[in-house]
């Protein structure tokens, strides 16, 4: 989380690049290659990419970059959208997130998390081109009403104001959290779409000379990921977000893939491990302590000096912007903004920016408090759904003259903060001492000498959890396996 306003929508530009071409479909049972990457696709891509770079992480700054890209344009020119390698931009996101996507205008994006999960070269490939393929068969824009109306401003800012279309508005927030425009890209496919978008890329992946089986096996390894994630955060699998919840179900695809795989053509066989690893090699994993970091259930940004809990039970993503809190019955989303010393004048623009600006708002009274020595402000307005009432509470602090954060939480009518207000009053500042002990974890390649066993290197993993558990995943290995001396697998260090 960077220290800006969180909540701006950069819904708009997303949605103009997800909304476009209908010509053509490249479909996977289609006879035609799909229609051209066209001026306007070019024109709409070029204007949401840098908003998309703001909301995932901006651009890695690490050598995986450039191989990233080399990787990228050669699948994605499989395709048949562009011949030239130049018109597909490729881009390493630096955030913590297990995610990849693709919009119109030639421009893929991964994070380097979903890297760090993959073991060759062959299973980049496949993911990306499986994200060229939701563009060749023209699928953004089959979502895009959907889309629009689940945006975090739209949905909050029509519940300020009373007039939420619909009665599953609440619930979808509910259940999601609070997020921000990239939840445009967050959205499910429909399923017939993504064995639609795993078979062009399974088909990307032969006629590149990639072996096709490498989009199975980036499946199982995801799998793997998304139910390790679940225990970790003692939730169930099917809760955990990012790429593994919004690509549905990646366990039931991995035979499916692998079957498709098996007929899809072409002699290629190549992996390329050793290449691909040496590129990884030390890439950030985890949170950058640069956007701040989550540690169990404390969230700690050492440049910001600042930290706050979560309620027991709550999980928390960290974005860009603002960190999301969700949980049993309550959501929040922490973040800061411009002030100008009154925490009440603070207080009410963050309102007024939840309801785009609309003077309908009624804040009513706000309320003063101390909170671990911080000044604080808040205010709770009671919100008329068609799906029910509910609480939203704005919980501000000044940390300087001109400095402020917030938290927005929603939670069920007559609740006001309810589960949250053990974290409104977790807030605090960080020593110096403190904060220069929080450091960045790196994936650092091995190579496994004679006597080495999963239990010995995972014990050098970076963790106090879990510790075997998530070098097996990372180097999509079974319980029980054995390592061979020379071979290199990946372990993460700070």
């Amino acid at each position: 989380m960077k220290y800006r306003i969180a909540l701006t929508a950069t819904a708009a530009a997303i949605a103009l690049a997800s909304c476009m071409a209908d010509a053509g479909t490249g479909s996977a049972g289609s006879s035609g290659p799909p229609a051209a990457i066209s001026a306007a696709e070019k024109q709409q891509g070029a204007k949401a990419h840098p908003e998309l770079l703001k909301e995932f992480g901006g651009v890695h700054a690490g050598k995986q970059a450039g191989y990233v890209t080399e990787v990228g344009r050669n699948i994605a020119v499989q395709s048949g959208l562009s011949n030239a390698r130049s018109d597909f931009t490729i881009s390493l996101l630096n955030t913590p997130v297990n995610n990849a996507f693709a919009i119109p205008g030639g421009y893929v994006y991964v994070t380097r998390q979903l890297m760090a999960l993959m073991n060759d070269e062959a299973e980049l490939a496949g993911v990306l081109g499986h994200e060229v393929g939701h563009v060749a068969a023209r699928h953004s824009q089959k979502r895009q009403s959907a889309a629009t109306r689940n945006t975090i401003l739209g949905a909050i800012g029509q519940i300020l104001v009373g007039a939420v279309a619909g009665d599953s508005q609440l619930g979808q927030l509910l259940q999601r959290g609070i997020g921000t425009g990239s939840q445009l890209l967050t959205l499910r496919f429909s399923r017939t779409q993504e064995y639609e978008a795993d078979d062009l890329g399974i088909r990307y992946l032969a006629s590149a000379g990639y072996d096709p089986q490498a989009l199975s096996s980036m499946l199982a390894s995801l799998a793997a990921q998304t139910a390790l994630e679940a225990r970790t955060a003692g939730k169930d699998a099917r809760s955990v977000p990012e790429w593994a919840s919004t690509h549905p179900d990646p366990a039931s695809r991995v035979s499916r893939a692998a079957q498709k795989a098996a007929t899809a053509g072409g002699r290629g066989k190549l992996r390329n491990r050793e290449a691909f690893l040496a590129a990884l090699d030390g890439v950030t994993y985890g949170d950058d302590p640069k956007q701040g970091v989550i540690e169990g259930s404390e969230f700690l940004h050492p440049d910001l000096k600042l930290a706050f809990t979560a309620p027991a039970g709550f999980g928390m993503q960290n974005g860009t912007d603002a960190v999301s809190i969700s949980g049993s019955g309550a959501q929040a989303q922490f973040s800061g903004g411009p002030y100008n010393g009154d925490l009440d004048s603070y207080v009410r623009s963050v309102f007024r920016a939840l309801a785009g600006n609309s003077s309908n708002v009624d804040v009513g009274s706000i309320s003063r408090t101390t909170i671990n020595g911080l000044p604080a402000a808040y205010s709770t307005v009671r919100a008329n759904t068609q799906s029910g009432q509910v609480d939203v509470t704005v919980f501000a602090y000044e940390f300087g003259r001109n400095r402020a954060f917030h938290f927005v939480g929603l939670a069920q009518a007559g609740q006001g903060a309810g589960a949250l207000a053990p974290m409104y009053r977790s807030l605090r500042r960080l020593t110096d001492a403190q904060a220069a002990t929080i450091r960045p974890r790196r994936v650092q390649v091995v190579t496994v000498k004679a006597g080495d066993t999963p239990n010995s290197l995972s014990a050098r993993m970076a963790y106090n959890d879990y510790k075997l558990d998530r070098f097996l995943v990372l180097n999509a290995l079974q319980p029980g396996s054995a390592l061979r001396a020379g071979q290199k697998v990946k372990i993460v260090t700070y």
